[in-house]
């Protein structure tokens, strides 16, 4: 592979080549205005709309599937309105903005059957499914069955001209943004004759606190058990926190149970200022960076990162920055000494059914932090987190709670490998 190299082009942006803002006046540059603008609103046509209401009106089992575009457009408290008034269960797409700043008895947990099953009750004895402010997306199957059963009247609602021509599963789609369409189906829910829906939402509330019960009585079966159940650990962990702390989450497995661990809170009316974690694409390590960001924006909050050992070993050592800005945040590693979901899926699909190359050692997280100059201790008993995260908040230092956790199959992975097993595709 001798010879010259071939020729090569490289483009500069020409605004990197000003020297200064009075340069870019000379050379009539527009300049760009960064103050906050007014949000754009697409309106609903008034005959989407009035079907709209009529179709939500004639509904005996309807359920509400709310996705990023009710959080970017603040239409929180008009979904809530709704949902508490007409008595509809509301599922959020896995994306976790927070859609309820509040406790909300509409609000079930996930559109997700697995990290959620009750969703999948709700979903196929719906007669009407209403997404808003999401698009029909991988999360949701593309709009398709088994998750949205083709006997049941898909309709669709979002801000986005893209989002509507991508859902075109929908058997109705609606321009408009969630705010201005939650406002006006609320507004019409206070006159009319509407369908009851007492006896639905009470038995998707009575399905979450059974499956929620199910969860608890696992708690209690491994209340002993050493290493601890990572469930134990988000529990734990999440009873500990306060109204005004923030939580983020990380990991694979360790994200998977703190979802659950967040329902049963959420379920008993437990209150944190906000939850963030990876996102639908299960980014690895960007918890402590999503920590250190929120708590310089949030100084006065306490901000908790749960994070796996794999995940921290994949970004942790950004905690430097907490160190050198004086952002004290806590991290809590759920270490169960290696790659848990990703050994769960070897061990599962392949026909050695064994995992390689997911073990690692038993690291002292905590005595990285001490290294640095922070506080760090290890834990082994779940009742022994709370007073822990107390210690590690009350040093006022970057802190580590370093808890000995066994790795345990979620309900996630078991489904995402019976699908890759019978896909073929790994």
């Amino acid at each position: 592979m001798g010879g010259s190299p071939g020729p090569v082009h490289l483009s500069i942006p020409t605004d990197i080549l000003y020297s200064s803002f009075e340069d870019r006046e000379v050379r009539a540059e527009r300049p760009f205005d960064y103050s906050r603008k007014d949000a754009q609103v697409a309106w609903p046509g008034p005959r989407d709309m009035d079907r709209l209401v009529e179709t939500l009106r004639k509904a005996k089992r309807p359920v509400i599937v709310a996705g990023n575009g009710v959080w970017w457009g603040q239409a929180e408290r008009e979904l809530s309105a709704l949902a508490v008034q007409r008595k509809i269960p509301v599922l959020i797409v896995p994306y976790h903005q927070s859609l309820f700043a509040e406790h909300c008895e509409a609000n079930c947990g996930l559109a997700d059957v697995h990290q959620y099953p009750p969703a999948e009750y709700a979903l196929q004895n719906s007669d009407l499914v209403l997404t808003i402010g999401c698009r029909l997306d991988n999360m949701l199957n593309f709009g398709n069955p088994p998750l949205m059963p083709a006997q049941t009247n898909l309709v669709c609602v979002s801000a986005s001209a893209d989002d509507v021509a991508a859902n075109h599963a929908a058997d109705v789609n609606v321009l408009g943004h969630p705010k201005a369409v939650l406002s006006q189906l609320a507004m019409a829910a206070q006159s009319g004759q509407w369908a009851d829906t007492h006896d639905w939402m009470k038995a998707n509330r009575d399905a979450r606190a059974r499956w929620i019960k199910g969860l608890e009585e696992l708690l209690l079966r491994e209340e002993s058990s050493r290493p601890l159940h990572p469930l134990s650990v988000s529990v734990a962990l999440v009873n500990a926190m306060g109204s005004n702390d923030f939580l983020v989450i990380d990991g694979g497995d360790t994200h998977y149970w703190a979802e659950m661990a967040l329902n049963i809170a959420e379920f008993h009316g437990k209150k944190l200022r906000g939850v963030f974690h990876p996102g639908p694409y299960s980014l690895l390590g960007c918890g402590v960076a999503f920590g250190i960001s929120i708590k310089m924006n949030h100084p006065n909050s306490n901000v908790v990162v749960l994070s796996g050992d794999g995940a921290f070993l994949s970004g942790g050592l950004s905690i430097e920055t907490a160190f050198n800005q004086q952002t004290p945040i806590t991290v809590v590693i759920d270490n169960n000494r290696g790659l848990g979901s990703i050994a769960q899926q070897q061990m599962r699909i392949w026909e050695s059914g064994k995992s390689y190359g997911t073990s690692f050692r038993d690291i002292p997280f905590d005595g990285l932090f001490k290294g640095l100059g922070g506080y760090g201790e290890t834990v082994e008993d779940s009742a022994a987190i709370g007073t822990a995260l107390k210690r590690a908040v009350a040093s006022g230092l970057p802190a580590c709670i370093n808890v000995r956790s066994k790795s345990v199959i979620s309900p996630l992975v078991e489904a995402l490998t019976d699908r890759r097993a019978k896909a073929s595709i790994e």
